[in-house]
């Protein structure tokens, strides 16, 4: 097995945000009283709870718990069993993040989150039409990337870029 450790910095910063973010709605939670009974477990993780009879409750944040957490901020890892160079691991990562996007796009965008057919045969070619485009976007990202493309454009910028071009026919 080979596991690859990547760091990200955008990630990173993403990460911070979302234990702030976390932190905050959990010491909300305990300090009005209303406790989720599924965060539980991240009050007791993150968080000293000291109740009194003459005090009320006393919150206190648990730093060096948030202290090891930050050291994980913006890395993640990628295990294959097959797959040893970490950078055909991270290309393989982001096709199958393209494919998935991709799906989501034509959700989205062309109607295929609702396939409302009258037939067997009409969700096959929907499916079929949309198999096609998938092809053609991992063919697009193929050539963007030996041809250095991705210096000067995103994905979407280029198929912006490509969404302008018409073919007429007489």
């Amino acid at each position: 097995m080979y596991m690859h450790l990547y760091y990200n910095a955008a990630k990173a910063v993403d990460d911070e945000r979302e234990i702030h973010k976390l932190l905050g709605k959990l010491q909300e939670e305990l300090e009005s009283g209303k406790r989720n009974p599924d965060n539980e477990k991240k009050y007791v993780k993150y968080f000293d709870i000291n109740t009194t009879p003459v005090r009320g409750t006393s919150i206190t944040a648990k730093d060096d718990v948030i202290e090891e957490a930050k050291k994980r901020y913006g890395y993640f890892v990628l295990v294959s069993n097959v797959i040893k160079d970490p950078i055909e691991a991270l290309n393989i990562y982001r096709n199958k993040d393209l494919v998935e996007k991709t799906f989501f796009n034509l959700k989205d965008r062309l109607g295929f989150n609702r396939l409302a057919v009258s037939s067997d045969m009409g969700l096959d070619g929907k499916l079929f039409v949309e198999f096609i485009a998938l092809i053609y976007l991992s063919y697009i990202k193929k050539q963007m990337q030996d041809g250095g493309l991705f210096k000067t454009y995103s994905m979407q910028g280029l198929l912006d870029t490509l969404y302008i071009i018409e073919c007429f026919n007489n």
